[in-house]
C-alpha cells in the first residue's frame, strides 16, 4: 500500500523550538563554553540598552531588565533562531511613550499583554511567511524615522533640560525642548559628550570592547567622584528592585481592551517585523535558516511573559543578535545565558546602577539612533526610482510627523500601487494581421502550382499576450484589442507566454469575446496553461464563443478551410 504523499513540513517540524534542534544534533562541553562566552557578550552590551531603552519609553529602568531577563529568556527557549536575542528594541521606544502617556502603564501591560496573542495566533496561521512582502522602502523608511524621534527624545538628558512634561509626539517634543532651552545644564552636557567619545573612540580603535558599557561605567564614576549635579537613575527611579517581581496583572476593563487595541495591533506589527528581519540577519551570518512561524510564536509568549513580570515589549533586536553571532554562539543557550547574567547582574550590581547619569544613557540611545539610521540605504533609495523615492519619503515622513501605525501602512499600500502599475507595464501585445510566412525570393526552377494549404486568410488576426494579465493590465490590453480596425474573420490570442490571469482580467475578455461573436467572429486561445486555462473557463469563456487550442499554428489550421473545405 502505497503512503500518500506529503504537503510541506509537518506541524512539528514548523514549531519544534530552534533550542530542540540544537540539542538533537549533539551538543557538548565546547559548545557550552562558546555559548557561556557569547552570552556574557551579548549581557554586557544589553545591560545599558534595556536601562536606557526603558527611560526613554517613560518607565522604570528595571522594566526594561526584566524584559530582556524574561523576554529574552523566552525567545532564546522557544524561538525558530539559532541565534536571536530578545529584549527591549529602541524602535519601541516612540510607540511606548505614545501608550503610557495617552493610557498609563496599565494601558501598556493590556497592550503589550494583547500583542503578545496576536503574535502567536499569527504564526499559528503561518503568517510569518508574509512579512518578506514588506518593501524595502518602507523598513528602510520607518527604521530611519524612528531613529529620528530616539535622537529627539534623548535631547532632554543630553542637555540637561530642566522639563517637567515632555511630549511624545515629535513636533510638540520639539517646541518643549525649545521652549526649555535657557535650562541646559553644562555638566550632564559634558558628562554625555564624554560617554559619547569613549563609545565612539571605542568603536575606532579597540572595537571588540563593550564601548556603551565603559562608557557608562566611566560616566557613573566621573559624576560621582566629582559630586557633579546630573539626573542619575536613583533620581529618576526610587526604589531599585534586587530580584525579579511576582508574576502579577492589572485590572483590567471592556472599555480599556477596546482603547488599547490599536496600540497592540501596532506593537504585535513592529514586534514581527523587527523579529524576523533580525533572524534574516542572522541567517546571513551564519549560513543557517530560522523557522519564521515559530519565531512570531516564541516572540508572542515573550511579551505575556515579560508584562507577567512587569516588563515592556519584546522583540528580536538586531544588534544584539548580530553580537551573538560574531562572538561565536553555538545555539539558543547562549540567549539563555544572556538572560541568566542579566538576573546576576541586577542582584549583584543593583545598588551601583543607581549612580548612572541619565546624559550616558542618552548617549547611548543617540549612538544606537545613529546606527538605526541605515543612511546608506536611505540616500540609495532617494536615487533610486521615483515609485521607491515615494514610498520611502512618505513612510519616513508619516512616521516622524503622524505615527508609526500611518507610517507602514501608507507605505505598505503605495508600494503595493507601484508593484501593481509596474506589473501592468510589463505586459506587451503584440498583434500580427495576417500570420504569414516572410517574403521570399521566386524560385523558378524549383517553382510549384499555388498550394492553397500554404496560405493563411488576410481575414485571420493573431495577437500575443505577454505577462501576467491582471486587473492593473486589462485597460492596456483591451485598448489594443479594441482598436483592431475591421472586425476579422478569426481572432487567435497566444497565451502561452501569460502566466496567470485574474478574474476582472477574464470577465474583459469575455465581454470583448462576446462582441465578437455577434460581429460573427471566431476566437481561439492558443497555448493557455491549465491554471489559467480553469479561470477563463469559471467565467464563461467557453464553447461556443471560444475555442481553445495547444498552439498559435494548431488553431490556424482549424480556423483556416483546407483545399476541400472551399
Amino acid at each position: 500500500m502505497r503512503s500518500k504523499p506529503r504537503h510541506g513540513p509537518s506541524f512539528a517540524e514548523l514549531y519544534t523550538p530552534k533550542l530542540f534542534t540544537v540539542l538533537r544534533e549533539g551538543y557538548g562541553l565546547g559548545d557550552f563554553r562558546a555559548d557561556a562566552i557569547a552570552g556574557l557578550t551579548v549581557a554586557i552590551v544589553a545591560l545599558p540598552l534595556s536601562m536606557a531603552i526603558a527611560i526613554a519609553s517613560g518607565v522604570g529602568p528595571e522594566r526594561g531588565l526584566f524584559t530582556a531577563i524574561v523576554g529574552g529568556f523566552l525567545v532564546s527557549a522557544l524561538g525558530g533562531s539559532r541565534f536571536q536575542i530578545g529584549g527591549p528594541a529602541g524602535a519601541f521606544i516612540v510607540i511606548i511613550a505614545a501608550i503610557v502617556e495617552r493610557h498609563g502603564y496599565d494601558g501598556l501591560v493590556l497592550a503589550t499583554l494583547v500583542a503578545g496573542l496576536i503574535l502567536i495566533a499569527a504564526g499559528f496561521f503561518r503568517l510569518g511567511t508574509y512579512i518578506k512582502y514588506i518593501p524595502f522602502p518602507v523598513t528602510v523608511g520607518f527604521t530611519a524615522g524612528i531613529a529620528v524621534i530616539i535622537f529627539a527624545s534623548q535631547l532632554k538628558e543630553l542637555l540637561g533640560l530642566d522639563l517637567t512634561s515632555e511630549p511624545a509626539a515629535f513636533v510638540p517634543k520639539l517646541e518643549a525642548l525649545w521652549a526649555a532651552r535657557a535650562t541646559v545644564n553644562a555638566q550632564a552636557l559634558a558628562i554625555g559628550a564624554v560617554a559619547l567619545a569613549i563609545i565612539v573612540g571605542l568603536r575606532r580603535w579597540r572595537p571588540t570592547w563593550p564601548g556603551f558599557l565603559l562608557a557608562v561605567i566611566a560616566a557613573g564614576g566621573l559624576a560621582w567622584a566629582l559630586n557633579l549635579d546630573v539626573a542619575t537613575i536613583s533620581s529618576r527611579s526610587a526604589r531599585w528592585p534586587r530580584s525579579l517581581p511576582d508574576p502579577s496583572l492589572p485590572p483590567f476593563s471592556l472599555a480599556k481592551l477596546q482603547a488599547v487595541l490599536p496600540d497592540a495591533v501596532t506593537i504585535a506589527l513592529l514586534g514581527a517585523i523587527e523579529s524576523l528581519l533580525s533572524a534574516v540577519v542572522a541567517d546571513g551570518m551564519s549560513g543557517r535558516r530560522h523557522r519564521s512561524n515559530c519565531e512570531l510564536v516564541a516572540q508572542g509568549v515573550a511579551n505575556v511573559g515579560a508584562t507577567v513580570f512587569g516588563g515592556i515589549p519584546v522583540t528580536g533586536t538586531i544588534a544584539r543578535t548580530a553580537t551573538n553571532v560574531r562572538a561565536g554562539a553555538k545555539g539558543p543557550v547562549s540567549g539563555i545565558l544572556h538572560a541568566g547574567y542579566l538576573l546576576l547582574f541586577m542582584l549583584v550590581a543593583a545598588p551601583l546602577a543607581g549612580y548612572i547619569p541619565l546624559a550616558a544613557l542618552g548617549a547611548v540611545l543617540a549612538v544606537v539612533a545613529w546606527n538605526m539610521a541605515e543612511r546608506d540605504d536611505f540616500i540609495a533609495l532617494l536615487r533610486a526610482s521615483g515609485g521607491d523615492r515615494i514610498i520611502l519619503l512618505a513612510t519616513f515622513l508619516l512616521t516622524v510627523f503622524v505615527d508609526l501605525t500611518t507610517g507602514i501602512g501608507v507605505g505598505v499600500v503605495l508600494g503595493a500601487f507601484i508593484f501593481l502599475h509596474r506589473m501592468a507595464e510589463s505586459v506587451e501585445v503584440a498583434g500580427e494581421a495576417p500570420l504569414i510566412a516572410e517574403d521570399q525570393a521566386d524560385d523558378y526552377a524549383g517553382r510549384t502550382a499555388y498550394d492553397p494549404a500554404e496560405a493563411a486568410g488576410r481575414d485571420v488576426v493573431v495577437y500575443r499576450i505577454s505577462g501576467a494579465f491582471f486587473f492593473g493590465a486589462v485597460a492596456a490590453v483591451s485598448g489594443v484589442l479594441e482598436r483592431i480596425g475591421e472586425r476579422p474573420r478569426v481572432l487567435v490570442l497566444d497565451f502561452s507566454e501569460v502566466p496567470m490571469v485574474d478574474s476582472t482580467a477574464a470577465k474583459t475578455l469575455l465581454r470583448f469575446a462576446e462582441k465578437l461573436a455577434k460581429a460573427g467572429a471566431m476566437v481561439y486561445l492558443a497555448g493557455a496553461t491549465p491554471a489559467v486555462r480553469r479561470e477563463l473557463l469559471q467565467v464563461g469563456l467557453k464553447k461556443p464563443l471560444v475555442r481553445y487550442a495547444k498552439s498559435v499554428e494548431q488553431a490556424i489550421s482549424h480556423a483556416t478551410p483546407g483545399p476541400d473545405q472551399g
